[in-house]
């Protein structure tokens, strides 16, 4: 009976640790998501409307040039 007593340890073990993975996997997800919905990511939008709280009309190209200089440094 001792083998099998080995047995039933490791496949709970190994059910424990793959349950464990699979809530944790779910739970970053969800406290993810829910960080985003509060901290969104900067878009163009938000950088004009930045630019032009400070009163300046942004073109184009000088978008695209502060959206490429925030992704570079992710």
């Amino acid at each position: 009976m001792p083998g099998l007593q080995v047995w039933l340890f490791i496949v709970l073990l190994v059910v424990a640790i793959l349950l464990g993975a699979v809530v944790g996997f779910f739970a970053a997800r969800a406290w993810f998501k829910k960080y985003l919905e509060k901290n969104p990511p900067v878009n163009e939008l938000m950088i004009r409307e930045m630019m032009k709280q400070m009163g300046r009309t942004p073109s184009e190209k000088q978008v695209r040039q502060i959206l490429a200089s925030m992704n570079q440094y992710k």
